[in-house]
């Protein structure tokens, strides 16, 4: 079966032209001009992957990203923001609501298709399969669940590839390029900062208190560090 993909845009005309590429490149596409039903639409039929534009009627794109990442059934799947608002802390906000990757208008259909397929691989290799517990923290590659002091938690594909890699490489510190490069690995289209961003989110997440972590360090001018705390 063709991978299927949520696709939100207003604008008719960008519309046509992104599901022609995609559909020229072996994807199916339900196509919205706004974002009412797609949270239903993609209950009842579960996409690989949704691709959003952040200006639309009825609601804008990062409040429909976080409904989704806000749906059991739907919070895994990756998001990729299409949209005009290119600034930087449009992209971080964008990577902070669960976003995986951010696609500036005007763009090239042939970049976009190349980039929605990177995220794709990314979610597409394979982990570990044993499960691994760290003080508090547990996390199961196989059901893809992180599990913080007897509580399952919810996180994106992307957090929960960075946090296996950290807790499999207790100890060692890693720059956020070599995190780009063992985590995200289609690094053309990611930058560092979007590993300080993910960082956070799990710290969020894991920790009792993100401000001081006892888990994943900074180490000041080289990156990140996994620790076992004592």
């Amino acid at each position: 079966m063709k991978p299927n993909i949520i696709f939100v845009e207003d604008d008719p005309d960008i519309s046509r032209l992104v599901k022609h590429h995609l559909e020229q490149a072996s994807f199916s596409v339900r196509s919205f001009n706004t974002g009412a039903g797609v949270i239903a639409d993609a209950e009842k039929g579960r996409p690989a992957l949704f691709l959003l534009d952040i200006m639309v009627p009825g609601g804008d794109g990062l409040e429909l990203c976080r409904q989704i990442r806000q749906t059991p059934a739907l919070n895994s799947i990756p998001v990729i923001f299409l949209t005009a608002k290119g600034g930087e802390a449009d992209r971080v906000l964008g990577l902070e609501l669960g976003a995986d990757d951010y696609i500036s208008k005007p763009f090239s259909p042939r970049e976009m298709v190349a980039r929605v397929k990177a995220v794709l691989r990314r979610f597409e290799r394979p982990l570990a399969p044993s499960p691994v517990k760290i003080g508090e923290v547990e996390i199961d590659p196989g059901a893809m669940t992180l599990t913080v002091r007897g509580q399952v938690v919810p996180t994106t594909a992307t957090e929960f590839r960075l946090l296996d890699y950290f807790v499999r490489h207790t100890g060692r510190v890693f720059t956020r390029d070599q995190l780009l490069d063992a985590v995200w690995r289609d690094t053309a289209y990611v930058t560092p900062r979007s590993v300080d961003v993910y960082v956070r989110r799990i710290r969020e997440k894991i920790e009792a208190d993100p401000e001081d972590p006892r888990y994943i360090r900074t180490v000041r001018g080289a990156g990140y560090r996994f620790e076992a705390p004592k």
